[in-house]
């Protein structure tokens, strides 16, 4: 079979496995909870870990596919090479709403202040992992709540398979080709509900990632998949597990938020 063929059918095929997942995701009861602003609170608290953990996954794919070792060397994949370094430009980098460089972790942090969001527990859980605890210990110590606590594991045990193909399948279908869908819920929700006002930080943040994500990274991480794929069916077959792996992690991600709640 045909290089190209493969990779249009390996593409299409993860999204056709997906696709139950995303409608639940998109439609997930979760959304409707978002009606004041303890709500926002109490979700915002949870999710940090996420919006925390989606840096190390950006940052496992820069380690792959780019230099990032001295001496330099030239790089097998100069196309996704520069992909992911626009990516960590953006994503730790970015301008905020007053235009101050800032990573889009620090800017979901800021929106948790703007709004009396608890972040204690992030910044407790950062405090252990620089003093030398790993992503595990940390998360145990500080009892995070299960749901939370395996989606962040499941991110590093991805990470950990040192494997670009599976990186980039929980990059691209549990976090680039997903986010749009899900912010566009949540914002319609919140607004909906008068819990996500006009001009607050969060809603900026929830309004540039739809930006970004849906206009510009999810069809380049469609790309980069084909790419770290290609004519290899093995690893089609596997970047399609990780992908389901990941969306059924954000179900019980969403599932443990609501259940929280209720």
């Amino acid at each position: 079979m045909e290089k190209a063929v493969l990779e249009e059918r390996g593409v299409n095929e993860i999204n056709e496995r997906v696709s139950g997942l995303r409608t639940q995701l998109s439609a997930h009861p979760m959304y409707e909870q978002l009606k004041e602003l303890e709500d926002i609170r109490a979700f915002m608290k949870h999710h940090v870990f996420a919006v925390w953990d989606f840096m190390s996954l950006l940052k496992a794919l820069q380690a792959q596919l780019t230099c990032t070792t001295v001496p330099w060397m030239p790089n097998q994949y100069p196309e996704l090479a520069r992909f992911i370094n626009e990516i960590v430009h953006g994503e730790e980098s970015d301008l905020d709403a007053d235009g101050v460089p800032k990573s889009h972790f620090d800017m979901y942090i800021d929106a948790m202040e703007e709004l009396g969001a608890d972040t204690s527990e992030i910044h407790a859980f950062l405090d252990l992992l620089r003093e030398g605890n790993s992503v595990k210990e940390a998360l145990e110590i500080l009892r995070v709540p299960s749901n939370v606590a395996d989606f962040v594991n499941f991110t590093f045990e991805v990470i950990e398979s040192g494997k670009p193909h599976l990186i980039a399948s929980a990059f691209t279908f549990g976090r680039e080709d997903l986010i749009p869908d899900m912010f566009e819920a949540i914002i319609r929700e919140g607004q909906d509900k008068g819990s996500i006002g006009p001009s607050n930080k969060l809603l900026y943040y929830l309004k540039r990632h739809i930006e970004i994500d849906g206009d510009e990274h999810g069809p380049l991480s469609l790309k980069m998949i084909s790419m770290l794929c290609g004519d290899d069916e093995e690893k089609w077959q596997e970047a399609e597990a990780i992908a389901v792996a990941a969306l059924e992690h954000r179900v019980s991600l969403w599932n443990g938020l609501l259940n929280e709640k209720n």
